[in-house]
């Protein structure tokens, strides 16, 4: 395929993905090095190699647009497995998902216009409660990944190209369950947010859930926007939206990785680290291990009534299961 966007757009887009890299790889060195709280850091560590996962995904699709599909799919994958993350950061600093139900007991989330629950119950802030939110998250995660097989399935036998939303192609009805299955994720960490800001404003949550949602909630809706404005008529086709979609991202990972620098900063941990500096390998292994994730899955969604979604299905403006 030949390529759309000027060639000073690649040149830009190499040098902001090549910078971001370099931030964000530095950032995790350091983290490694002052691995002293690795309750708090293994989280820290993941979220921050969104960076270098975006941005080099990013420039990989923009200059071999012809294979673009499937480093957008690596790149959608770890999507959710941020999100994950960060609510698993935030039950971490709190103690855990039991010491948040002993700090909100007898508690409820009152009825709000901003969370879309006005017409409702106030919710109790209890087990299940957050159970609800941990599910809300863990959905998107093991979605997700099916999402992508489907879509490469689809795109082998010529039934998926990206921005069609003709009614003949699956392009639209996958926008459509991801979008459900996004915003719920993206709905959960809202109100375990809104339910636990007391616990976590020692932890100085604010600019850590701007960055993770702004990078991730923007990006994503960013596309959407952009391969309707080659629907429209305002970029030539959906190709060219595609590389203009990839060229963008490139250049918000560089700025999302100096946030990072500011949101997770190492230096909280470096004063513990009386001993000198950690075993980097030993801390890597650590960080990279998913036995968190295989607990969560099964102990959170298989040997509990999973009602989350069909109960959000029917009653979309709530997390509680009666």
């Amino acid at each position: 395929m030949a390529e759309l966007l000027p060639i000073y757009f690649s040149i830009i887009a190499f040098f902001c993905a090549l910078g971001a890299m370099a931030l964000a790889i530095f950032h995790i060195y350091r983290h490694l090095l002052n691995y002293t709280e690795p309750t708090y850091q293994r989280y820290i560590v993941r979220i921050i190699f969104m960076v270098p996962v975006y941005a080099l995904m990013s420039f990989l699709s923009l200059i071999f647009p012809e294979s673009s599909i499937y480093f957008n799919s690596i790149r959608e994958v770890y999507e959710a497995w941020v999100i994950y993350n960060f609510l698993s950061l935030c039950l971490a600093w709190v103690g855990g998902p039991g010491a948040v139900v002993l700090s909100l007991s007898g508690r409820a989330m009152k009825p709000s216009w901003c969370l879309m629950t006005c017409c409702f119950p106030p919710v109790p802030l209890d087990g299940r409660f957050i159970r609800r939110c941990k599910q809300g998250c863990l959905q998107f995660v093991i979605l997700k990944p099916f999402l992508v097989a489907v879509t490469l399935i689809l795109y082998a036998k010529g039934k998926y190209k990206d921005g069609n939303f003709s009614p003949n192609q699956s392009y639209l009805y996958l926008t459509i369950i991801y979008t459900i299955s996004y915003t719920m994720a993206l709905y959960a960490l809202a109100l375990f947010y809104v339910a636990c800001k007391d616990l976590l404003q020692p932890f100085n949550p604010v600019p850590k859930f701007i960055i993770i949602k702004s990078v991730v909630f923007l990006t994503y809706w960013q596309g959407v926007l952009v391969f309707l404005a080659a629907k429209s008529g305002f970029i030539k086709d959906a190709e060219e939206a595609a590389q203009f979609q990839d060229f963008i991202i490139c250049v918000e990972m560089l700025i999302a990785a100096v946030g990072h620098l500011y949101a997770f900063p190492y230096k909280e941990y470096a004063g513990a680290n009386i001993a000198g500096s950690c075993d980097l390998t030993r801390s890597l292994a650590h960080a990279l291990k998913l036995n968190d994730l295989y607990h969560d899955t099964v102990h959170q969604v298989c040997q509990t009534n999973f009602c989350f979604l069909p109960w959000v299905l029917s009653k979309p403006c709530l997390f509680i299961c009666q």
